[in-house]
C-alpha cells in the first residue's frame, strides 16, 4: 500500500491548518434561523387550553406561597 494522499488537491486548499483542521472564523455559520412554526397545529392545542394551564399553574403557585406565608406568620402552629 502506498502512504501518499489520494487527493492531490488537498495541499492547495486555503484555510486548512496542518493536520486538516480549520481555524476559527474560516467557515460560515452552519445554518440560518427560521421564523414561524414548521408543523401544523395539533387538534385541541388552542388558546383556551393554554390559558387553562397557565391559570392552573398560577393557582398552584399562589396556594403554595399562601401556605408558607401562613406558616411563617404562625397560622399553622
Amino acid at each position: 500500500m502506498s502512504g501518499t494522499n489520494p487527493d492531490p488537491e488537498d495541499d492547495k486548499i486555503t484555510g486548512l491548518e496542518p493536520g486538516g483542521g480549520v481555524p476559527p472564523g474560516e467557515t460560515p455559520p452552519g445554518e440560518g434561523s427560521v421564523a414561524g412554526t414548521q408543523e401544523p397545529r395539533q387538534p385541541g392545542s388552542g388558546r383556551g387550553q393554554q390559558i387553562f394551564w397557565i391559570g392552573a399553574i398560577g393557582a398552584g403557585v399562589l396556594l403554595f406561597l399562601l401556605y408558607f406565608i401562613g406558616y411563617i406568620v404562625g397560622f399553622f402552629d
